[in-house]
């Protein structure tokens, strides 16, 4: 029931106008931000399923970037390591020629001298850094010269060469996320690129009596092993070999010692990151210092780098000592060169993975863009003809209106 009263039109009239004027006002709201969702109360579910495909849109954006990021590490990546292969032919070419036996010792020195260019060279591509400055093959140790050089005289060399080059970076991994919850590798340490000769170290301490006191956790090339107390070294050995480590452990049938060797070339990185166990098979010094310099005095080694390789290769020229060059230097250029070979295939298989992933986003973030328009985005034609209508009704509104009180003040002064 309602009150009929004098002011009853005017009331009418006004709440109908300010409901008009609301709706036009969405009309050009949704037509300026072209959505057709303003609040969440238009259309609550609409608006909980734009919020889920908006955020996961976002997300398959950075997981593009990811891979795109990671796709131009690759390829720079492989630049500098098949320019490598290219100097580690061309040393190889030099160590075939010198090791004939044909030529004299001056004849062999001119030899060297090329050699130690080209070994210049490849420690200069193995300490190269990206466009932000980062080196390209230190690991996560980014902001660090992926390898150190140490300088030295060699006999039959009238200056100052090349004698030792020590890895400065790490053997971590990063992992790139390129998918919800699936990751990318980026391996780019040295020590595994530019090495030649799977490398093995054999210890020198009696292991038979030895015992866990405590329960300890050692790292073999990267894999964390827990060593539980009252373990012996042939529990160590079995964890060893049972772990995800590129290492093979044995114990040595004569010394009683532990003996290990990696899966392909690369230098083992030991550790003792809880308690001192390695350290008391005599495999390294104390936790202070720093792997993979850090092998007890009583070991022995075995395998180098591609640098190793060279070195010995410049200074059996130098020495004149064809019968080394033709056999043992020879043997590890080969290795090494297949080691290269397999790094380069691998990060060319790493990059192919990362174009994949950067192909499979692109399309996604379509297919998601498609679902986010269906919900949120704002169907023109029908806007503009519900603006026009509710314009169209507004105007008739005021003009009814006027019709309804179109007395004036000027009405009362006759």
């Amino acid at each position: 029931m309602h009150r009929i009263s004098s002011q009853m039109n005017n009331n009418n009239t006004q709440s109908n106008l300010r409901i008009q004027e609301h709706r036009l006002n969405r009309a050009n709201n949704q037509l300026g931000s072209q959505q057709k969702i303003q609040q969440l109360r238009d259309d609550p579910i609409a608006a909980g399923h734009l919020v889920r495909y908006q955020s996961y849109l976002n997300r398959v954006n950075t997981f593009e970037k990811n891979a795109a990021t990671l796709s131009d590490s690759f390829n720079l990546r492989e630049t500098y390591m098949t320019d490598s292969l290219e100097i580690m032919q061309r040393v190889r070419e030099l160590a075939v020629t010198g090791a004939n036996g044909i030529y004299t010792k001056d004849d062999l020195k001119n030899m060297a001298t090329e050699v130690d260019e080209l070994l210049k060279q490849l420690i200069q591509n193995a300490n190269a850094v990206s466009s932000d400055g980062n080196s390209i093959f230190a690991g996560t140790n980014t902001k660090a010269t992926a390898f150190e050089v140490d300088m030295g005289n060699v006999e039959g060399s009238g200056s100052a060469l090349i004698q030792n080059v020590r890895y400065n970076g790490n053997i971590q991994v990063n992992k790139i996320e390129v998918d919800e919850g699936k990751y990318l590798d980026n391996d780019n340490a040295g020590v595994r690129t530019f090495w030649a000769e799977n490398q093995q170290v054999f210890g020198g301490r009696d292991g038979s009596q030895w015992q866990a006191n405590s329960d300890s956790i050692i790292s073999v090339d990267g894999v964390q092993i827990k060593i539980n107390q009252g373990d012996n070294i042939y529990a160590v050995v079995g964890k060893i070999n049972e772990s995800n480590a590129a290492v093979k452990a044995s114990v040595d049938p004569v010394r009683n010692s532990l003996n290990l060797t990696t899966t392909d070339a690369r230098q083992l990185w030991l550790e003792d990151i809880e308690g001192n166990a390695l350290n008391e098979l005599g495999i390294i010094k104390d936790s202070s210092q720093r792997p993979p310099y850090n092998l007890g005095d009583s070991t022995r080694v075995s395998g180098g780098s591609l640098f190793d390789t060279v070195i010995a290769f410049r200074n059996a020229l130098l020495a004149g000592d064809s019968e080394s060059i033709g056999g043992r230097v020879l043997g590890s250029l080969d290795q090494g060169i297949g080691n290269l070979v397999t790094r380069i295939a691998k990060n060319g298989s790493e990059y192919e993975r990362a174009q994949l992933n950067i192909t499979r986003n692109s399309k996604l973030a379509l297919d998601v863009n498609g679902q986010i328009s269906r919900e949120g985005d704002l169907d023109f034609t029908k806007a503009i003809t519900d603006l026009k209508m509710l314009d169209y009704t507004n105007q008739a509104t005021l003009s009814q209106a006027g019709k309804m009180y179109s007395s004036t003040l000027l009405n009362y002064m006759r």
